[in-house]
């Protein structure tokens, strides 16, 4: 059904801003600072309750965000589109259109700036709440059997032959399971090795709750993310867009061409969800070392996605929740080897495609050492600092990184 049908009317669906009540006058004198006189108008409009002025400065703002890099753009037009989103946000709720209100929070969250953060955040909740209650009351149940469990579809069994050359033929990542602390510190993390931890995610809600299309559709089904259409995105036709999850699990199903195979990568999935924050925790191996968490990243999406080899500055543990990935790693040495990228966006990319490697303008490439694995459904695999790796989903592959830092480094 329409979210517009409420039962109990427009007046009874409303949220506070109180951050953004308290910090209003500074934030209209910043933007005032910066020429942002047209849009002090129309702000000052909606928050007396003009639904179209509140359009209109969602755009203007929306524009700002988009006059140049996105490095440039000025962090008082990241808050001002924040604020925007929730005058905007707020006439989309108090008309029942829950999926709309919800999109318009979603799109301060992914693009506005950190100052109103909290008050985003609360206003999700209270949608989300109302959204739950009406669909409870007026949505007939479904038969849970109607959509197949993620990671199961018969089309996903992807065959060896389409794994890069020399697949599993050589060294195979190390396995262990009841890995003590003590010895991932001694054996992997110190001296610089990768290992799988088999055994270490056993206890997430999200082992049985993520392989439920169901459930996902339920606690984020509405809600809005950013997706990257396109083999990988070393490829000039690389895209990313913005779509709501539901219409990202409908891809999911569907999408068998890898020339527009949609991919939610690399995305902070779980500040902007938090039903999906719940359902995972975090492995007590990132403590190691005495660092500290510097991201929580998802990585969903169809068999055949691909993240081209490259390497990361970060510890990393990347733990495969649903589905299953075939993983490979060069050591951090043989960086000239692998061919980097010299342009600094892409520095810590190489050139090298795994999947068609051309050994007459790559030829240090082909013999090198390397190791590999196919990580199943339920391990965890440690990637050190400036490894390089491939990753290729070889089934629906639902994952989560936890990228950690020493305390020794910046």
């Amino acid at each position: 059904m329409s979210s517009s049908g409420a039962k109990d009317g427009p007046s009874s669906y409303h949220f506070e801003t109180p951050l953004l009540d308290a910090e209003l006058p500074s934030l209209l004198h910043s933007i005032c600072e910066h020429g942002g006189y047209a849009y002090i108008s129309m702000a000052t409009l909606a928050a007396a309750g003009d639904s179209h002025a509140a359009g209109a400065a969602s755009e203007m703002a929306w524009e700002q965000l988009h006059s140049g890099p996105w490095h440039s753009v000025l962090p008082i037009w990241r808050d001002a589109y924040s604020m925007a989103c929730l005058y905007l946000a707020r006439f989309h709720f108090a008309g029942g259109d829950f999926k709309e209100a919800l999109r318009v929070l979603d799109m301060g969250v992914i693009m506005g700036g950190p100052l109103l953060r909290s008050d985003l955040d609360s206003a999700i909740a209270k949608v989300s709440a109302a959204a739950r209650v009406v669909r409870v009351l007026d949505v007939a149940e479904k038969d849970d059997q109607l959509e197949p469990p993620l990671g199961c579809e018969e089309r996903n069994n992807e065959v060896p032959s389409n794994l890069p050359v020399k697949a599993l033929t050589n060294k195979i990542v190390a396995k262990m399971s009841a890995l003590s602390l003590e010895g991932f510190l001694r054996e992997y993390f110190q001296p610089g090795f990768p290992v799988i931890i088999s055994d270490g995610m056993a206890h997430w809600p999200a082992r049985t709750k993520w392989k439920s299309m169901d459930y996902l559709q339920k606690v984020a089904g509405d809600r809005t993310i950013p997706v990257e259409v396109g083999k990988n995105y070393l490829r000039p036709e690389w895209k990313q867009e913005l779509i709501t999850f539901s219409e990202f699990l409908v891809r999911i199903q569907s999408n068998n061409r890898s020339d527009d195979i949609t991919y939610l990568a690399q995305h902070p999935l779980f500040d902007q969800i938090d039903e999906l924050r719940k359902d995972i925790c975090i492995p007590d191996y990132c403590f190691v070392g005495g660092g500290e968490l510097r991201s929580l990243n998802a990585w969903f999406g169809p068999p055949g996605t691909v993240t081209p080899l490259h390497h990361d500055p970060h510890h990393n543990i990347l733990a495969q929740v649903v589905g299953k990935k075939y993983i490979r790693l060069y050591d951090a040495s043989l960086c000239e080897e692998l061919y980097p990228y010299t342009e600094t966006m892409l520095c810590n990319s190489s050139q090298v495609d795994l999947d068609n490697i051309d050994e007459k303008e790559f030829p240090k490439v082909v013999d090198l050492d390397f190791v590999d694995c196919i990580l199943e459904e339920g391990e965890m695999l440690y990637i050190p600092p400036k490894w390089w790796h491939y990753v290729r989903s070889l089934t629906t592959s639902f994952s989560v990184s936890f990228w950690w830092n020493n305390c020794d480094e910046n």
